[in-house]
């Protein structure tokens, strides 16, 4: 590959995942793990991209030109085996979130890149990874197998954890994850093949682009403790649904509210209030469609919006609600009932109402709900003896 195709492939890549890295900031989960692995991948990349293109410098005569190589070389033989491993990293924290089991993984894989760069040091003496002659030309050395051998295992290991925990994974993210070392391996081989080559970190850039546009990107709109959309996707959802609204054709959304979930989470703590959050959005699963939209709009309350234009299934719809939270509650052995509130409403296409607007009328029906649920309970507690 001549130093000008690689320099163009480099920069179009190099422009792809600059692009990626000013939206990745942008996100409100920079605390979340996999938020940190997926920046630290893209950086890297985005490092050795730079590095690949200063250690091209094959063949070119003079001082500048040696010095430029040498150095190009031997950055990226370093950071070479870090970019597998944060693949790795990554790939076993969209399964395991445990943290201490991550570090522990990590820890290992540092070791691994501290020994390659022990011997990167001594290769510089014996030629064991590589040599550049006085010619300023680039040669394989007797060892270049071995960090070669290390990056493809590397690789290996990230898809083979995949396939093996496909159950435990998202469906709509499975192909991302094992796509982020394929791409690579697949330039990787090629490389191997055909020397002089370089597409390893060309695919490591597509895997990242698909990554992002997949698995970040849809994070991005996903609230963490419930798995369910945040308010962020929801706003952006109910604007979409207006938009695709017809006289003959409109949506629906409820809005529930958790009754009493300060008393829990000043009661119980606040490690009990998110399993009720998390139980909240399972049951909610359970009890709707797959092709429904469930968000979390705020701390107890969430939204569902529903692809009905009809006022009385929208009521079959809450009365169904009503009974799995009441189902819930019966064998359950905790010292609270999971009572809920709900504000529904059928958007009218012809009210044109904006989003906001809509969602205030919606929730101004779930505050009348909830006035009515307490004055029940109260009337409900004057007639006990």
């Amino acid at each position: 590959m001549s130093f000008t195709t690689n320099l163009i492939l480099n920069f179009y890549s190099l422009t792809v995942l600059v692009i990626i890295y000013f939206h990745a900031k942008k996100s409100t989960e920079k605390e979340l793990l996999q938020q940190k692995l997926f920046m630290m991948m893209l950086q890297l990349t985005i490092i050795l991209l730079s590095l690949d293109v200063l250690s091209r410098f094959d063949g070119y005569p003079g001082t500048i030109y040696a010095a430029v190589n040498y150095a190009g070389n031997f950055l990226v033989f370093l950071f070479a085996p870090a970019m597998p491993s944060l693949w790795l990293l990554y790939a076993y924290s969209q399964v395991n979130d445990e943290k201490l089991k991550i570090r522990q993984w990590a820890a290992v894989l540092i070791g691994i890149i501290a020994v390659n760069a022990a011997l990167l040091v001594f290769s510089q003496f014996f030629g064991w990874y590589y040599t550049i002659d006085p010619g300023n030309i680039y040669h394989r050395g007797p060892l270049f197998w071995l960090p070669a051998t290390v990056m493809a295992v590397l690789m290996a290991l990230s898809f083979i954890y995949v396939i093996a925990n496909y159950k435990n994974i998202e469906r709509k993210h499975l192909i991302s994850l094992l796509l982020l070392p394929l791409l690579p391996l697949s330039g990787f081989v090629l490389q191997l093949i055909y020397y002089g080559t370089s597409l390893i970190l060309n695919g490591a850039a597509l895997s990242i682009l698909i990554a992002f546009a997949t698995i970040q990107n849809d994070r991005l709109n996903t609230d963490f403790l419930t798995g369910t959309y945040n308010r962020k996707g929801l706003e952006f959802y109910i604007r979409q649904k207006i938009s695709a609204s017809t006289d003959n054709r409109t949506f629906s959304a409820i809005l529930l509210d958790l009754d009493n979930f300060k008393y829990i989470n000043d009661t119980y703590g606040h490690n009990t209030g998110d399993r009720v959050l998390a139980a909240t959005a399972d049951l909610l699963r359970s009890c709707l469609r797959s092709n429904d939209f469930i968000a979390r709009y705020g701390g107890d309350e969430f939204y569902v919006i529903l692809d009905l234009s009809d006022m009385q299934e929208l009521e079959a719809i809450v009365g169904r609600l009503k009974r799995c939270f009441e189902q819930y509650d019966e064998p359950s052995c905790a010292p609270f009932k999971l009572g809920v509130s709900m504000g529904y409403a059928v958007y009218n296409y012809r009210s044109r109402l904006s989003a906001e607007a809509f969602q205030i009328h919606v929730d101004n029906l779930m505050y009348e709900d909830k006035r009515a649920n307490k004055s029940s309970l109260h009337q409900l507690e004057l007639q006990l003896p």
